[in-house]
């Protein structure tokens, strides 16, 4: 398979021609007051970019509560919104931080949620609070 970046598309193994990726992010609810959708879809434009060799300049969103397609074109200041919020990341893996979940009303919603955890591992509470609170708890109800 061609990785030569030509702007026109990319080869496929076992397809013949040149196919242009076009990126489709699948979203439960509906759009969004801010970019934070829009950001996504364009890092991973990025990613297919880098990967395929192909320039990627749109995708689309589909939000499934309007039933609903977004599309979305990958515009400069897209792209560098998407490239400045990847290198805080790679800075915050460097460095060995991970931020604090802070929860808000999106939340519910999450699929995430049960595994980010918001309300408890929230920004007032440190983990040797919330655990001596839990014990406490227990100790309270006859636990050990």
């Amino acid at each position: 398979m061609s990785r030569r970046h030509d702007g026109v598309g990319c080869e496929l193994e076992g397809l013949p021609g040149r196919w242009r990726p076009f990126p489709v992010e699948h979203k439960r609810g509906r759009e969004k007051p801010d970019i934070c959708d829009e950001v996504q879809l364009c890092a991973q434009a990025l990613c297919l970019e880098e990967m395929l060799g192909a320039s990627v300049p749109e995708g689309a969103i589909f939000y499934h509560e309007p039933r609903r397609r977004h599309p979305v074109g990958f515009t400069a200041n897209l792209r560098g919104e998407a490239e400045a919020l990847a290198a805080r990341l790679h800075e915050m893996v460097r460095a060995g931080v991970t931020p604090p979940a802070e929860y808000q009303p999106r939340c519910r919603s999450c699929s995430l949620l049960d595994v980010c955890l918001p309300k408890t591992a929230g920004q007032r509470r440190s983990a040797r609070r919330y655990l001596a609170s839990s014990l406490d708890a227990l100790a309270g109800e006859g636990g050990e």
